[in-house]
This record gives C-alpha cells, structure tokens and sequence, in this order.
C-alpha cells in the first residue's frame, strides 16, 4: 500500500488558485450554544416539545440531550427538526438528530445525540441544517429542535443543549 496524503474539504479550498473560501467561516466561526429544559406533564404518544431554535444556516457540532426517568414503560423520545409556528408548525424530520432515545428505564446522563439516527452521518459534519437536509439552497428559516414521545405519559425533566455555528 501506498501512503496517502489527503485533504479535507477545508484545507483542499484554501490551496486552490483562486482561493475558494465557500463554507471557511463554518471551520472556523462563532460557536453559539442553546441550552432549553421542558417538563413533560404525562401527554399521550406522539407528543411534541420544543426545546431550541436554530437557523437553517446553522452548522451544528453537536446535540446533547438529558433526561430524568421518564416514568413509562417502554418511553422513546424521538429528537427531529420542526418549522416553527410562524412558519406552519409542521414536521421537517422528526427523528433528524435521534430516533427512539429510551428514556424509560433509568434517567439518561448528558449525552450527545447529534448522530445517533444515522441522518446526520460523519460525512455530512461540514454540512449546514440546510444541506444535510437534502436542499438545494438555505430557505433562510429556522427550526425548532424538537422531541416527540413515542408511548404516552412521559412525565419529567428533559433538556436540551445545543452547539452551532451559524453560516449566515
């Protein structure tokens, strides 16, 4: 085998000539942080909370979640990306981040989910909420990070905290 000298996507536009500086400020931008607690109150399967807003724009580094014992048996939380209200309301992928968190069985210790679905993969890091949604441009919206309960009576504290930088 051959040694391999390989760029990432990054470093591949700041040695092209012209310089290609397309998603630099991504690398390397502010990083902003959204912390939200919601206290479910025993609602019925299918039950939404929303914790946070984000940008389309937003490259996201990382989505921890947190939970006490939820109280039922069996409880998942899904963890997805909604529109906002302004904006209609509706589901753009409920399970974007998480799909069937147990929350059930024991309180679940600050743990990061951001790729836990599979539909944000490795490769899609350098990705903006936009593109790894499969757009072909930013709608310049935001979206609400958003649970939603999968068996009824999901009753305690749920958190969420969230790390972007914002590509706008």
């Amino acid at each position: 085998m051959a040694a391999e000298n390989l760029k990432s996507t990054a470093v591949t536009n700041a040695d092209a000539t012209p310089v290609d500086m397309t998603g630099a400020y991504l690398q390397h931008g502010r990083l902003r942080e959204s912390v939200a607690i919601v206290e479910a109150a025993g609602g019925d399967a299918g039950s939404t909370y929303r914790f946070c807003r984000i940008p389309s724009s937003a490259r996201v580094s990382a989505v921890f979640f947190a939970c006490d014992d939820l109280s039922a048996s069996g409880a998942t939380l899904d963890l997805g990306l909604y529109k906002t209200a302004a904006d209609g309301g509706a589901v753009v992928d409920a399970d974007f981040f998480a799909s069937a968190i147990d929350v059930a069985t024991a309180a679940v210790a600050e743990t990061n989910v951001l790729h836990e679905s599979g539909a944000v993969n490795i490769d899609d890091k350098e990705k903006r909420i936009w593109e790894a949604l499969g757009l072909t441009e930013d709608p310049k919206i935001s979206y609400d990070v958003t649970g939603v309960s999968g068996t009824a009576a999901v009753t305690g504290t749920m958190s969420v905290r969230i790390q972007y930088v914002d590509g706008t």
